[in-house]
């Protein structure tokens, strides 16, 4: 028997027009389809994807061990996570190995901070892989902003809130436009960061982009005890606009 294809499909940032014809053509022709989830919740990827599905697909949930109650450098979050993504590949491979192709959903693009990635590294090599692109939350970010963000030879950044104050600084001073990914309970650090770097009054905060409750407002008008940011919370800083 020949092995199934794992497509790994790429949903966008929220609005389910936002999906490309490619990923809309997989969603619909495969009978099983995987995705992530927090404990609790009904899962946004899911969510983006379900009008396109198969009624009678298969659904594989996978709950996260953890989000936000450890950081990522503990010991205990890589080891569950390693077991968790084990475990996640070895269901999938399952399906593949029965002749089943598989559409794993992921948020955005799913190589761009995606946790598909870590799920491509366990099966890539054994199985046929074929990944759609998508747009990720920045571009989705940015759009629904009216912001655009590089002119001429900007520089783009694109910074995780989980460095630490002095990284963020030093980055946010060299570079043209920014923008600063995991928001969440950093908030006040990366206030502190763009305000060192002297491009606070620059800064603007984008809260679930392209959905029907997002959020887009200055920075500095968000009041200072509004945080943490949820998850799908990102900072856009514009190019410097030179002359072209």
């Amino acid at each position: 028997m020949t092995a199934g294809t794992l497509h790994t499909v790429s949903v966008g940032p929220g609005d389910p027009e936002l999906l490309t014809l490619k990923a809309v053509r997989v969603l619909g022709a495969v009978h099983c389809f995987a995705f992530f989830a927090k404990r609790g919740r009904s899962g946004h990827a899911v969510g983006v994807a379900r009008a396109y599905l198969r009624p009678n697909a298969e659904a594989l949930r996978f709950d996260y061990p953890f989000t936000t109650e450890l950081p990522p450098d503990h010991p205990d979050y890589r080891l569950a996570f390693n077991a968790f993504y084990e475990q996640v590949a070895g269901m999938l491979a399952r399906r593949l190995d029965a002749g089943l192709d598989v559409a794993l959903l992921c948020e955005g693009d799913a190589f761009f901070y995606g946790s598909a990635m870590y799920v491509f590294d366990h099966l890539a090599g054994r199985y046929r892989h074929d990944v759609v692109p998508g747009v990720t939350g920045m571009a989705g970010g940015w759009a629904r902003a009216c912001l655009p963000m590089t002119h001429g030879d900007d520089v783009l950044s694109v910074l995780p809130g989980t460095l630490d104050q002095a990284a963020l600084t030093s980055r946010l001073a060299v570079t043209d436009a920014v923008v600063i990914m995991k928001v969440g309970r950093h908030l006040p650090k990366i206030r502190a960061a763009l305000s060192a770097a002297g491009r606070g009054a620059d800064a603007i905060y984008v809260e679930r982009a392209t959905m029907a409750d997002e959020r887009i407002l200055r920075l500095d008008d968000l009041p200072d005890d509004d945080h943490p940011a949820p998850y799908f919370a990102l900072i856009l800083v514009p190019g410097r606009k030179r002359a072209r």
